[in-house]
């Protein structure tokens, strides 16, 4: 018996040996009527006086080491190089909004290799029921169960690049300038040029009669793809780490007539919505929030030959701390048809921020604003913008070695 039990027995003899002297027909009505405002009274906790802004849970992104492969690597979906033996998988994939959400019941897991020319991505999902539909390239691939990889090489949270692929092994590659949610739209046009996918399925695909066992993908994506929007210019170990994500839609389905079909949901008479299980968790059912993703650290030891500790971004809290003041601009103009130099007047107090940091530099416009933390001197310094991106001025250049 804990101490609110104890107190809850000594309200009730209180309770009672007060009712004994009243009229006997409000007995049960007395003592519920106390017992009710004594329980809200202690278990409803104090809350502190909160803005009404409604963030998205501050990311604790995950990290992958990505090594040299020894040796190159065939996209036929049977992970049989020496090189996959030698590097870890990743991270079970978990829901997307994160914890708070149920584990998803299929496993998903990928691993990451790299050379001069590419870098290769490997993905196992478990699957009972394997089936594709689409067979045309950069048709809307999420309309069927598959596998997407997101990569922000520059980190900026802009022109970043998509691809889905499903268990036939169709891609659909995509560019994006900025987020939708920034006015940015998918560049459908735009392929991955050398783009190479394999993929196997252990089982049999689009047949009910049988239980599949898992759908294995291979990803050969060329490095001078990313060195077309993105400031990626030189080897990737030279930019150390990128942002990156993985995700897998998973339909709910029943067999209809001997096919797979998606199950309609009878109270709406449309399919139940996908499943959308991460790497790294979004905290929102939304793959395009940048910032969010998981970071790929690129390591210059070839597969075997020995293991690199991941260093997290020693700026993250800051970045976070921008993208506070980000997140309550774009609500504010939502609401006011301009931004705003306050902090007041955006939802935000000074004790949302980490206490190491300065007041924040808010400029702005009724179109546009820009955001930064004054530092010292010439020290390197970040800065958001009212369209999403972040940009380190006065970066340190890397030591000559």
């Amino acid at each position: 018996m804990d101490n609110f039990d104890k107190m809850l027995m000594v309200m009730i003899e209180t309770i009672k040996k007060a009712v004994t002297k009243m009229n006997r027909r409000f007995d049960l009505f007395l003592l519920s009527g106390l017992l009710i405002s004594f329980y809200s009274c202690i278990r409803s906790p104090v809350t502190k006086e909160s803005s009404s802004l409604q963030l998205p849970p501050e990311p604790k992104p995950r990290g992958y080491v990505c090594y040299r492969t020894a040796s190159p690597v065939t996209p036929d979906g049977v992970l049989d190089e020496e090189s996959w033996g030698a590097v870890p998988w990743t991270e079970y994939f978990v829901d997307i909004e994160g914890s708070a959400k149920p584990v998803p019941e299929l496993k998903t897991r990928a691993k990451l290799l790299w050379d001069d020319s590419n870098l290769y991505i490997a993905a196992e999902l478990e699957e009972p029921d394997v089936w594709a539909t689409l067979r045309q390239r950069d048709t809307v691939i999420f309309y069927d169960n598959d596998f997407e990889v997101f990569i922000d090489p520059d980190g900026d949270t802009q022109a970043y690049y998509e691809l889905e692929v499903n268990a036939y092994g169709t891609p659909w590659d995509l560019l994006l300038l900025k987020a939708y949610r920034d006015g940015g739209s998918a560049i459908n046009g735009w392929d991955i040029a050398g783009l190479k996918v394999g993929v196997r399925v252990d089982g049999t695909i689009n047949n009910p009669s049988d239980v599949d066992r898992n759908w294995t993908v291979e990803l050969v994506i060329p490095f001078k793809t990313f060195k077309e929007w993105a400031a990626t210019t030189g080897s990737p170990e030279i930019v150390g780490q990128w942002r990156i994500n993985f995700s897998r839609v998973e339909w709910r389905t029943v067999v209809e007539a001997g096919k797979y079909k998606k199950e309609v949901d009878p109270q709406t008479g449309r399919s139940f919505p996908e499943n959308n299980w991460v790497w790294s968790p979004q905290g929102r059912i939304n793959m395009h929030m940048p910032e969010m993703w998981g970071y790929l650290q690129f390591s210059t030891i070839q597969a075997g030959d020995g293991m690199e500790t991941f260093v997290p971004d020693r700026d993250l809290d800051l970045k976070w701390a921008l993208r506070k003041i980000y997140y309550a601009e774009y609500e504010y103009f939502k609401k006011n048809n301009t931004y705003s130099s306050s902090l007041g007047d955006i939802g935000l107090r000074r004790s949302d921020f980490p206490k190491n940091l300065p007041a924040p530099v808010i400029s702005s416009t009724r179109s546009t604003f820009e955001s930064y933390f004054p530092v010292k001197n010439d020290d390197p310094v970040w800065t958001i913008y009212h369209d999403g991106k972040i940009v380190l001025f006065n970066p340190k250049k890397p030591e000559s070695k």
